[in-house]
């Protein structure tokens, strides 16, 4: 009976995957949208086409070795040791499959660098229902780190170029960091080893999936170059309005709808009851964002912007993914409400900065990426988390008198700007020796969708007879 009962478990937690992964997976169209709004129209076909196949370019790479990357060495004995409690063993034994981690021991203590189980999901070991399930809730999260890029790099970035650095997100950029603080790395690790609380904590993905994401828009920002017209010989900005504000409105409606799959998803058990707290903390959050970004704006100029009500809801979203499960709901509506602002002010400092980004995606997804890891750093309320990473006890932030965990929260964020920035310069420089970044200034100047797709995204009716 108890083996049943068991089992019944771990067949619940598959389908609560299952379903919130087919939530987060709706979120591509929604960033699709966003995106495309905050552009104009003579490249929306473009934007849209990059939209669409991030998601099945950036999935094959990680089938082919980012899934392993990543998780492989989730049950290698070495980490399980000090580790037993990761998440993805709520799905039941059979994740016991992936059991090779590559690291280095020093003294007497590991630090996992990679998996190396789980190359293109070969092998019978691996042909299960709960480490496909894994598979494809984790692929849907790296998505939407490679899509982050696709908003920035907006109405001059080379189609062919886009494919490449694509597909090394998935593969590569990705599950190397997501490997080190979910998958049994040293990030995660540093709880055991050096004593700092329960090491590098991200709930959900502020720094995983946003401020990777961010890092990689930030560098391909510089190297790819503002949009034509965008900075004037001073360096003052010029602003160039989105051609549709509904569907940006309605796109982050939809991300804000599928972000109840990603955070309550990411405990990857429908049998903890916890998920109901990390539900309406999410909630809270994506209210406060929108209701300060719309305050600030409104103060500031006069006119409260649609635009700044958008990236501010998403602002406060992103920033309570990684504390979601940690904090009090006041908490975390502030941190939402914080949020809000700081996105509004990092967009000036990165029009300060002659970087251009169309969508915003710089301060929403980075800036607030690292607010949300250093928020969790400073709210957790020492309530939930016992045994996160193998450490005994609930997960505590300053308040709670943990300095030791701010302390993590910081070192996992220098790590992952510097990490992701790197391998993000390394690949943007190469494919620019290669293929090139940057379309044509004839193209940029024509509209993307007809030089690099061949076809209109909003075509005139045509009348065969008026040919």
């Amino acid at each position: 009976m108890k083996k049943l009962l068991e089992q019944t478990g771990f067949s619940l937690n598959l389908v609560w995957v299952l379903l919130t992964g087919y939530m987060i997976m709706f979120m591509q169209a929604g960033f699709a949208m966003v995106e495309t709004g905050f552009t104009r129209a003579k490249n929306c076909g473009h934007t849209m086409a990059m939209n669409f196949m991030v998601y099945t370019i950036a999935m094959t790479g990680y089938w082919i070795c980012g899934f392993a990357i990543q998780w492989g060495g989730t049950a290698d004995p070495v980490v399980t040791a000090t580790m037993p409690s990761a998440a993805a063993f709520a799905l039941g034994p059979d994740i016991n499959a992936l059991n090779k981690m590559i690291g280095i021991t020093i003294g007497d203590k590991f630090y996992g660098l990679f998996g190396a189980k789980g190359f293109f999901l070969l092998g019978d070991d691996l042909y299960k229902g709960p480490i496909l399930a894994l598979f494809m809730f984790q692929m849907l999260f790296m998505d939407t780190t490679a899509t982050i890029p696709t908003g920035t790099l907006a109405e001059r970035w080379k189609f062919t170029a886009f494919i490449a650095v694509s597909f090394v997100i998935g593969a590569f950029i990705y599950p190397m960091f997501g490997c080190w603080v979910w998958g049994g790395g040293w990030l995660s690790a540093l709880g055991k080893n050096l004593g700092l609380g329960h090491g590098m904590v991200d709930f959900a993905g502020s720094s995983v999936v946003h401020l990777c994401g961010g890092t990689l828009a930030l560098v391909g920002a510089k190297i790819v170059g503002a949009r034509i017209g965008k900075f004037n010989k001073d360096g003052s900005a010029n602003p160039i309005p989105g051609h549709n504000i509904p569907m940006a409105v309605v796109g982050t409606f939809i991300l804000a709808f599928g972000w109840f799959g990603f955070n309550p998803g990411s405990s990857l058990s429908g049998m903890d009851t916890h998920i109901g707290v990390i539900a309406v903390n999410t909630m809270l959050a994506s209210a406060s964002g929108a209701i300060t970004g719309m305050t600030v704006t409104w103060l500031r100029f006069g006119k409260p912007d649609p635009s700044f009500m958008c990236n501010g809801m998403l602002a406060g979203l992103v920033a309570i993914t990684g504390p979601c499960a940690f904090v009090d709901p006041w908490a975390a509506y502030l941190i939402g409400a914080i949020a809000g602002v700081l996105v509004i002010y990092a967009v000036e400092v990165v029009d300060a900065c002659r970087l251009d980004d169309p969508v915003g995606a710089i301060s929403v997804h980075g800036v607030n990426g690292a607010w949300g890891i250093i928020a969790l750093g400073i709210f957790a309320n020492g309530k939930y988390g016992g045994g996160w990473n193998g450490v005994d006890g609930n997960v505590r932030g300053l308040i709670s008198g943990d300095v030791p965990q701010l302390v993590a929260q910081l070192i996992g964020i220098v790590t992952c700007i510097v990490f992701v920035g790197t391998c993000a310069w390394i690949t943007f420089t190469v494919v620019e020796a290669l293929i090139g970044n940057r379309v044509s200034a004839e193209d940029e100047m024509e509209g993307l969708d007809i030089p690099e797709l061949g076809i209109l995204g909003y075509q005139a009716d045509l009348n065969p007879e008026e040919k």
